[in-house]
């Protein structure tokens, strides 16, 4: 492996995660505030996002597409992953608390992609196992004084928001054209978004401030629009597992984002967590490759 495209998953590995961690950010700093509804703020985060996408894959990929060339078209399972995890993930926090909700989304993802690593055959070596178990042992301590009895309605909408955000990130792995698979992803949830408008306007629950708005812009064309694309790019370099454990860095970066936009306060147990997780990360990240290394090399 050269250095180029290592550093270049880092980079797109870091970025991806910094969006993951400011959608919660921000869907918490919308919803939290009852500046926006849930049904309005997914219906305008994924609008956002596909005109973004539009935008970018028109300017770079568009006019240089010659006719009959193979490109990137995203696919309908994956649109329909992404509006599941877009909509519970809008709707779950109505009712749980920030650390509940990222609790349950993240070790969904965790589990349904590991689970599906391993029914596809893959085999984890012991080294990854201990970084498994070390990364989501320090996700749950920084969780756990935030964790409260969740609603089963909550809890059911952020299980599948999380099962449908692991199972389009596996999708993703395949994906040769990151831009274009994510644009087309993007455009292929207009009917449910369509759909979502209607029900939440016959419904009469609208409620929409221009702060409510601006957030789910950002949510939609930035952390969610420009961040899967990089992560689809990312995780050319990562394996199911690696993915799936990188991913609870997240909780660890928004507790972060806690510190620094709601004056919270960098607590002993904050610090703890963030090693275990990143030790645990650091351990499935690397230990394959180093193990697989050792034993090849004659004794």
């Amino acid at each position: 492996m050269n250095q180029r495209p290592l550093l270049a998953t880092i980079v797109y590995t870091l970025f991806a995660l910094l969006a993951f961690a400011g959608n919660s950010v921000l869907c918490r700093l919308a919803l939290g505030e009852q500046s926006i509804d849930a049904g309005s703020f997914t219906v305008i985060r994924l609008f956002s996002g596909i005109i973004v996408l539009s935008m970018l894959w028109y300017l770079t990929q568009a006019t240089q597409t010659k006719p009959g060339s193979i490109t990137g078209r995203g696919s309908w399972s994956a649109a329909l992953m992404l509006f599941i995890y877009a909509l519970g993930f809008s709707y779950a926090y109505i009712s749980l608390d920030t650390g509940t909700g990222a609790l349950i989304l993240f070790g969904a993802v965790q589990i349904t992609m590991i689970l599906v690593s391993l029914w596809r055959g893959a085999r984890l070596l012991w080294v990854e196992w201990l970084g498994l178990g070390l990364a989501f042992s320090g996700f749950v301590y920084l969780l756990k004084p935030a964790i409260n009895t969740p609603s089963l309605w909550g809890f059911i909408l952020m299980m599948a928001a999380g099962i449908a955000w692991g199972i389009y990130t596996l999708i993703g792995r395949g994906s040769v054209n990151p831009l274009a698979d994510t644009h087309f992803n993007f455009i292929r949830t207009l009917p449910l978004i369509i759909l979502t408008l209607i029900i939440t306007l016959a419904l009469g629950d609208s409620v929409l401030s221009f702060n409510g708005v601006m957030l789910a812009v950002l949510s939609g064309a930035v952390a969610s629009g420009i961040g899967y694309a990089v992560w689809y790019r990312a995780l050319s370099g990562l394996s199911a597992v690696q993915a799936a454990v990188l991913q609870l860095l997240v909780p660890v970066i928004a507790a972060a984002g806690g510190v620094v936009f709601t004056d919270e306060i960098i607590s002993v147990r904050l610090l703890l967590a963030a090693l275990l997780v990143l030790g645990g990360i650091l351990l499935v990240v690397v230990g394959r490759y180093y193990m697989l290394v050792r034993q090849s090399q004659p004794d």
